[in-house]
């Protein structure tokens, strides 16, 4: 049973930011201390990514493990009440990732998601970006 009201619920929910949120700071910060430059949820490419480095055709999604159903994530809990509505709400965020990200391949963009739970350790995360970004022989 759900601790809060439906009005409390309501609200609670509609504080759940889609931009600018922690862990797309972190990323962002990681990307600028590397010295690279991006833009920011371009809406003219398809899922509107997080951040995109145009020159290099790269686009960054920064997915909440809970939000996007990051497998074998601790934060990837489904919520025991109201599962009629969260499992479908799951299901279609999921496949809206992956038609995003095969559009975005299919027109030449190499893409990355970036998982709430990485930025947790930003040594790992700039390594791990830096890997991505400085790949010379990578598909593109």
């Amino acid at each position: 049973m759900d601790i809060l009201t439906v009005v409390e619920r309501s609200e609670r929910m509609r504080r759940v930011r889609q931009a600018g949120t922690k862990p797309e700071l972190a990323v962002r910060r990681v990307l600028h201390s590397m010295g690279f430059r991006y833009r920011l949820n371009r809406r003219d490419l398809p899922g509107r990514p997080d951040i995109v480095l145009p020159s290099k055709r790269v686009a960054l999604f920064v997915h909440g493990c809970f939000w996007h159903r990051h497998q074998g994530c601790r934060r990837a809990t489904t919520p025991k009440t109201n599962t009629d509505y969260w499992l479908p709400k799951f299901a279609e965020n999921e496949a809206r990732d992956v038609r995003a990200i095969r559009v975005l391949e299919a027109g030449g963009w190499r893409v990355r998601v970036v998982w709430q739970c990485e930025t947790d350790h930003p040594g790992q995360l700039g390594e791990s970006l830096r890997e991505f970004l400085l790949c010379s022989n990578c598909d593109a």
